[in-house]
């Protein structure tokens, strides 16, 4: 259970990130910061630092316990890069893309 509320968390956070209306002002556009840019467009990119983010901050939380090791943060961070693109791809606005 504590892999799914991870993973749910991190894929919200994402999503949030990468097209949330409260951060249109602010989220640099693809083709600024040499590049860089386009990590806040990108679920992928953006859910793999989004992982490893929530991953460190799992010490304060009661909703997954990990234990810290610089292995695991990045599996975690990859773990959650694939499920944040993978849900990006089936879920939309309007609901489940069914096509």
């Amino acid at each position: 259970m504590q892999l799914l509320y991870f993973i749910l968390i991190c894929y919200g956070l994402t999503q949030i990130i990468c097209y949330g209306k409260i951060f249109d002002d602010i989220r640099p556009k693809p083709e600024s910061f040499a590049g860089l840019g386009i990590l806040f467009h990108c679920s992928m990119c953006m859910g793999f630092h989004v992982g490893g983010f929530v991953y460190l901050l799992s010490c304060f939380s009661k909703l997954f316990i990990f234990e810290f090791n610089t292995i695991d943060m990045f599996f975690m961070a990859c773990l959650s890069s694939g499920t944040s693109y993978i849900l990006d791809k089936i879920i939309d606005d309007e609901g489940l893309r069914l096509k």
